[in-house]
């Protein structure tokens, strides 16, 4: 990898390059994508959910089992086995995170056990991380980073973290007419409003931090969502954005940890083929119009017609949810059960997987490259031979 000649940034007492790789769950980002950037000097990042998909073995003792508590702790296991590989892989360069969801009914165990396994940073979206600071009380090494969109959402969190005498030690900005899988709108028709902007927000938020009594400049903001060409990085780090986060380029890289099958769907799908619907979670998301996907929005609203809570209709026993419109009935919410779809798509089942996906093009078209080389386009526009 070349020199980047965009200016790096500070995430406590770590020197990073200017992209952060998003958290991909169930699986797309493990140990060996997110090790993989850290070792070449970014912000590589685990996705917390369910990670014994990579565990041959913890599968095999999960086999059949519906018992929550137990599920729970072998992903535990397997948390802590791939945070571990991916320090190891990293080599004290580079920083490894772990994006853990909000909405997971045990968000607080999995924050817990990224602490106590290692990870330099956590990072909370897909809810707002009001509790953060409290579960990493005992961890005050650990950097705190919350995902949200709009600067309410940004003023809300700082608020009740300064209560607590803790600060982000950055905030990434997630558009959410852009990024893939859970967006950070209430409602599918918010996805597109102007406060979302990144030439707004990336004005008001150190604005709203400085009257807060805040150094701004010392809360590093972190752009996200659609972010797939070097002229747009260098434009949002013109703009005051410390560095970009970059999610489906980086699911498709060769160190990408899901199957081959789960790279060229995201790689080859058309524009028309990315759509934003309701996920279970009660939040709008975006992802590759599969059969599986094609088959559930066509009865999606007969599926609504006839939600009812029932906690067998949670597929797994896993309780992943906080609140799942399968489980608990909720009309209004997708009427499946996403682990068990995102796993089929970790594992390249293209009948019956959920392929979530940035709604724009990717840097290299339908070519499957290392790591390496797409931080080199990133940071340094340098387009490697036979890429595009």
């Amino acid at each position: 990898m070349n020199a980047s000649p965009l200016p790096q940034w500070k995430l406590r007492r770590r020197t990073l390059l200017p992209v952060v790789q998003g958290g991909m769950g169930v699986g797309v980002s493990a140990h060996r994508l997110a090790g993989s950037v850290a070792a070449l000097g970014a912000l590589g990042t685990l996705s917390s959910v369910d990670l014994r998909h990579h565990h041959p073995d913890l599968l095999a003792r999960t086999d059949g089992c519906r018992d929550a508590g137990q599920l729970n702790r072998v992903n535990l296991i397997a948390l802590d086995r791939e945070i571990g590989k991916a320090l190891a892989l990293a080599g004290n360069r580079g920083a490894i995170a772990v994006n853990v969801m909000k909405a997971v009914a045990v968000h607080a165990d999995y924050v817990r056990q990224a602490c106590a396994s290692g990870a330099h940073a956590i990072v909370m979206g897909a809810g707002l991380p009001l509790d953060l600071p409290e579960l990493t009380r005992d961890y005050p090494e650990v950097a705190l980073i919350p995902i949200l969109s709009d600067t309410r959402g940004v003023g809300i969190v700082v608020k009740k973290w300064m209560r607590r005498q803790r600060i982000p030690d950055a905030i990434i900005i997630e558009h959410p007419r852009y990024a893939g899988g859970h967006l950070g709108a209430t409602r599918a028709e918010d996805i597109g409003d102007p406060r979302f902007d990144f030439v707004r927000v990336l004005e008001e938020i150190p604005a709203l931090l400085r009257a807060l009594g805040l150094e701004s400049e010392k809360i590093p903001l972190i752009a996200a969502g659609g972010i797939h060409r070097h002229d747009q990085v260098r434009a949002l780090l013109d703009m005051g954005a410390a560095a970009v986060q970059v999610g489906t380029a980086f699911a498709v890289t060769a160190e990408g940890d899901a199957h081959p099958e789960f790279k060229r769907v995201l790689a080859e799908a058309r524009p028309e083929d990315i759509v934003s619907f309701m996920s279970v979670a009660g939040l709008p998301a975006r992802a590759v119009l599969t059969p599986w996907l094609r088959n559930y929005l066509r009865r999606e609203k007969a599926l609504q017609s006839h939600a009812k809570a029932d906690p067998r209709r949670c597929v797994q026993g896993l309780n992943c949810l906080t609140a799942c419109g399968l489980r608990d009935g909720i009309a209004a919410a997708g009427q499946f059960c996403i682990d068990t779809r995102l796993a089929h798509a970790l594992h390249g089942d293209v009948k019956k997987g959920l392929f979530f996906r940035g709604s724009e093009p990717l840097p290299f078209g339908k070519a499957i490259r290392p790591v390496a080389e797409l931080l080199d386009y990133l940071l340094s526009d340098i387009v490697p031979a036979g890429a595009a």
